[in-house]
């Protein structure tokens, strides 16, 4: 008999849920935070969806945020016109870096430098360390939706409302190579182990070598699809968007292995956590939700109990 997908419900947020990230796995667990368009980032444990804290400072809405590896460091991009950088130990303000339009991402390098996009088709590149005038790259002719460190920080990766992903390389800020499409991009997600690049679009989730810019495969799901996100052992991916529903795909086959519906508003991201033990999705209705990758494991909150077990 199959077992029931029981997701765990994280509450808190007041509006839509637009951006999550995980943290990588540290000595005390791995984390999530989340962006909302009510203003207020939140920090969670990421195996249990449990609320750690809320970071405290903007005056608009959040459309991007980022933990670093160590999860000692957030970083937010808001409607603000600001990014700010965040103690995520203790949830103070370290760094406000103003712009000129609405942030939408922002991206963190291993030795933190952040990465920090804006409305004016700009990326900028801002060192937290030794905070200076950033470094511009410029090219894009419309609004900028995600940009992405990649190839050992020494490229970046862009996706702009201009229906382009652009490969840039971070001495130089030219172009190293660009993708075309149809239709705006959705969003855009990077797998630094095997150089993985997948970018949704329309129904379509597709999947790139991010240093090539070669294509790998694509897969067309049943719905508009807003968001999807590779497991770390590259066995599944999961995706969501306009139907509610979250899907999950066997990579090698292209094989629809099962979908759920949660949520009660269009999922707006998706993403594995770091040990691929489960996956998170945030939604127009104002929650982020926690999936298990393998239904009925014991793992978290999750207990499995056989019948005949008490």
């Amino acid at each position: 008999m199959a077992m029931r997908q029981t997701p765990l419900t994280c509450s808190g947020h007041t509006r839509p849920v637009v951006d999550l990230a995980f943290s990588g796995i540290t000595p005390y667990g791995y984390f999530l935070i989340s962006a909302c368009k009510d203003g207020k980032p939140m920090l969670r444990q990421g195996d249990t969806g449990d609320w750690i804290g809320t970071f405290l400072g903007h005056k608009g809405a959040v459309w991007g945020a980022t933990l670093n590896n160590e999860a000692t460091k957030a970083a937010t991009a808001a409607a603000d016109f600001t990014a700010k950088v965040w103690d995520a130990v203790t949830g103070d303000e370290v760094l406000t870096l103003a712009h000129k339009h609405i942030v939408k991402s922002v991206n963190f390098t291993q030795v933190l430098q952040l990465l920090g996009t804006d409305m004016g088709f700009t990326v900028y590149m801002y060192c937290v360390l030794f905070p200076s005038e950033p470094q511009e790259i410029t090219g894009h002719t419309s609004a900028i939706k995600k940009a992405l460190w990649c190839n050992n920080d020494t490229q970046i990766l862009s996706a702009a409302d201009d229906k382009t992903v652009r490969l840039w390389d971070r001495n130089s800020t030219e172009v190293v190579k660009q993708l075309s499409f149809d239709m705006s991009v959705s969003s855009m997600e990077y797998i630094p182990d095997g150089e993985v690049l997948v970018i949704t679009y329309g129904k379509t989730i597709a999947f790139y070598n991010a240093l090539s810019l070669e294509m790998i495969k694509t897969v067309d799901a049943p719905a508009s699809i807003h968001s999807a996100s590779l497991h770390p052992d590259k066995d599944f991916f999961v995706a969501g968007g306009d139907d509610f529903k979250l899907y999950k795909f066997d990579y090698g086959t292209e094989e629809e292995l099962e979908s759920y519906k949660g949520h009660f508003g269009p999922v707006h991201c998706v993403r594995f956590s770091p040990d691929g033990e489960l996956y998170a999705s945030g939604s127009e209705d104002g929650t982020l939700r926690l999936w298990q990758t393998a239904v009925g494991k014991t793992y978290g909150l999750w207990k499995c109990v056989l019948p005949g077990e008490f």
